[in-house]
């Protein structure tokens, strides 16, 4: 499981006095705990979350940083931003390989094909499918315009 293989990354950082590791691990297990506490008021919700939940928590960590580097770049930061790529890194470590541009698309095609997606309106079944078939491994944002490219030209 995906959640044990982060708390023997947090043993091993521990071990190594890899500090800048350390905290990213553990700013990991914080925001998966939060998630975890935010799931026990939803329906069935409650226990350890799944490594589709883990994937999902991951890429929003990503995205976070993506942005405040980008930001402390601007800001001439270099500092600042170094240690969100840092963090950005770890982040990646646990996530599976991500789909290439033609990997989206061949994924995205067959996804319209196999829910029977005729036009823009489908949109969002055709990204639920997706949603559910790739969590962890596919940038839906760019699955997105991949989506809309595909229906709008059929």
């Amino acid at each position: 499981m995906l959640r044990d293989r982060i708390n023997e990354s947090v043993k091993e950082a521990m071990k190594a006095k890899d500090a800048a590791r350390l905290s990213a691990l553990r700013m990991i297990t914080a925001a998966l705990k939060d998630r975890e506490i935010a799931s026990r008021v939803e329906p069935g919700g409650g226990g350890p979350l799944a490594d589709e939940q883990i994937f999902q928590v991951l890429q929003k960590m990503i995205k976070q940083r993506e942005d405040s580097a980008a930001q402390y770049r601007q800001g001439k930061r270099a500092d600042l931003a170094d240690k969100e790529e840092a963090e950005i890194a770890v982040c990646l470590e646990f996530l599976p390989k991500g789909m290439d541009a033609a990997e989206t698309e061949a994924a995205v095609k067959a996804v319209i094909a196999e829910v029977g997606a005729t036009s823009i309106k489908d949109m969002g079944k055709v990204m639920g499918a997706l949603k559910t078939k790739y969590p962890g491994r596919m940038d839906f944002g760019k699955a997105n315009a991949v989506v809309k490219g595909v229906l709008t030209a059929g």
